[in-house]
């Protein structure tokens, strides 16, 4: 590993925390022994208490994010799925269901919208952002810009829109947004490249500074995609790998670590390796990960679902819930809090009040698996069935 350290300096609690590497103190006259270490001092900006206290807020005990971020795109599909029209009307019936429903906050606190959300209102004109409040449910936003092919990799991809991000950004915090997500992927059957995982990497970095600077907490996730048939030691030593770049670019642009949340994959086999892992062995890889790559000043780690059932998701959670952990460990998921609630709606009035207790029981179940109290017993089968679509875009 490289020996150039990265100190991080906590003005609002003046501790210091150290990052990968520590510090050595070097002698006089030992700089043949020792080469000259970059110290990078990480300042309180305007909005670092507030950060803060957002990052803890989400990260607070038996809650977890609900994701209902998917682009007009992908809503439409879901909406296909059962029969109904890609217009506004029916994607801002559907997050209404989802945003209004009652006792969500017990279980829910975070929500991250798609900006067409951002700025909806109920049928009775009220703010979905004024609706989260009222639960004590944070408000997010997706912010990034989809992503596009990489020149030069092996056929991989890299995400967009830092241009114009700044002012983006401060338009969402004035809208009630107080964090937000940018997610770019990994290939594990594409390499991945070195191009690929340092371009991952600093753009994470990139939108996280400038999100802070903006008052709003930034979700860091690299999503290593489950595509492929590769076993769990090769998606291990990706993690590993990705992981450390994405810190080592955090400290580079002066990010504060307590001002932040991680959403990781879990470490898992590929979709098609011929042996699927229990979740004790899930969560054993993906523990080692974290702890060998995430500092303790991260407040937060909200794995997503990556094309999990709702139920192995939800146990997967559960193992790594079974002891302490020097962050908060729980879940940012859609289609794993969604895929029945969906079905059970189909686009009828009659069936809001069902659905809404199907999003209930879900956001229960990973409530209790953030606890590391979660017993599968009496799941549906609905709940088993895997949802990994090969390739898949947001």
């Amino acid at each position: 590993m490289a020996c150039s350290s990265v100190v991080k300096l906590n003005a609002a609690s003046s501790s210091w925390t150290a990052g990968q590497k520590s510090v050595v103190n070097q002698r006089p006259g030992s700089a043949s022994r020792f080469p000259a270490r970059r110290v990078s001092v990480v300042r309180a900006g305007s909005y670092t208490d507030e950060l803060i206290k957002t990052a803890k807020s989400i990260a607070s005990p038996g809650r977890g994010i609900l994701a209902i971020d998917e682009s007009n795109a992908t809503c439409g599909k879901r909406l296909d799925s059962i029969g109904l029209d890609n217009t506004e009307t029916n994607r801002q019936a559907y997050r209404q269901l989802l945003l209004t429903t009652p006792g969500l906050g017990e279980y829910i606190s975070g929500a991250i919208l798609f900006e067409e959300t951002l700025y909806q209102s109920t049928t009775d004109g009220k703010k979905f952002v004024d609706c989260l409040s009222d639960q004590n449910i944070v408000p997010g936003i997706k912010v990034d810009k989809g992503l596009v092919p990489l020149p030069g990799s092996n056929n991989e991809s890299w995400c967009q829109g830092l241009d114009g991000l700044a002012s983006r950004s401060a338009e969402y915090y004035k809208q009630g947004a107080r964090f937000a997500k940018w997610r770019t992927v990994v290939s594990i059957p594409c390499g991945p490249s070195a191009l690929a995982v340092k371009e991952a990497a600093w753009g994470l970095a990139r939108y996280a500074a400038i999100s802070q600077d903006n008052g709003l907490v930034p979700i860091v996730e690299p999503e290593i995609l489950l595509d492929g048939d590769h076993p769990i030691e090769r998606t291990l030593e990706v993690a590993e790998r990705v992981w450390s770049e994405v810190f080592y670019y955090l400290a580079e642009n002066n990010v504060v670590f307590e001002g932040i949340l991680l959403k990781p994959s879990m470490v898992t086999p590929g979709a098609e390796h011929k042996e699927k892992a229990s979740p004790d062995t899930v969560a054993n890889y993906t523990l080692t990960m974290l702890r060998r790559r995430v500092p303790p000043a991260v407040p937060g780690i909200m794995f997503l679902s990556g094309g999990q059932s709702e139920a192995e998701a939800t146990l997967n959670l559960n193992a790594m819930n079974q002891t302490p952990n020097p962050w908060h460990v729980s879940f940012s998921y859609a289609r794993a809090l969604q895929n029945t609630v969906l079905k059970t709606w189909q686009g009828r009035p009659e069936n809001i009040d069902a659905a809404q207790q199907s999003l209930l029981i879900r956001a229960k179940a990973n409530s209790l698996a953030q606890l590391g109290k979660y017993s599968a017993q009496g799941e549906s089968d609905e709940a088993k069935k895997g949802m990994f679509v090969k390739g898949y875009t947001y």
